[in-house]
């Protein structure tokens, strides 16, 4: 079994070393990690505009950019890689896993949210780990109301917050979000490029 607050292996992005990273799982985890051939063959899902084409890159490499990481950047790519993993699972099309069942893709979907978070745990980082709640049950919120735009732009915000730290403006678009309130995306795209600078 894979020590989830371990990465033993090298690599230079965090997609790729997170791909390295399940493929020595000898459990489940493991059996289902696309070939690097499967992976060249499809781009890799990044945020939908106009938050990515201001902030640019998957919610990793986002965070990853900030302040609050600094030092320690590697680190929190690869467990935003497996949480954003986890996420697109449940959600949307994966980056490195081939799941064939929908049922086996919730059950990876979850192991993946578990190693992004015991990662973080494991760092003391109280506030990511409120934050990436927020943003999975956030998101979740935007898929389930058939609203894609939305999910990518908690996303984007989620990750501007694990990287720069908490702000008013995202705690009011998070509220905007709960509310049902329609200005929920602005208000999320704006937090997410709040103290970012251009990529």
């Amino acid at each position: 079994m894979m020590d989830a607050t371990r990465d033993p292996l090298g690599g230079s992005s965090g997609l790729e070393r997170l791909r390295r990273l399940l493929r020595s799982d000898d459990g489940l985890l493991g059996t289902l990690v696309a070939s690097a051939q499967e992976l060249a063959e499809e781009p890799a899902r990044e945020l939908t505009a106009p938050v990515a084409g201001q902030l640019a890159g998957s919610p990793a490499a986002i965070a990853a950019r900030g302040p609050r990481v600094a030092g320690r950047r590697r680190e929190y790519e690869l467990l935003v890689e497996a949480i954003y993993e986890g996420y697109l699972l449940h959600y949307g099309t994966p980056r490195v896993m081939r799941v064939p069942e929908d049922d086996l893709r919730l059950l990876a979907g979850d192991q993946l949210y578990a190693i992004g978070l015991a990662r973080l745990v494991e760092l003391g980082d109280t506030l990511a780990v409120a934050e990436l709640a927020d943003t999975i049950t956030l998101a979740a919120l935007a898929q389930g109301a058939e609203h894609s735009e939305l999910a990518d732009a908690v996303w984007a915000a989620g990750a501007r917050a694990v990287g720069w730290g908490k702000s008013e403006r995202h705690a009011r678009a998070k509220e905007l979000l709960l509310a049902g309130d329609a200005n929920a995306i602005e208000a999320m795209r704006t937090s997410a490029l709040e103290d970012a600078p251009p990529s």
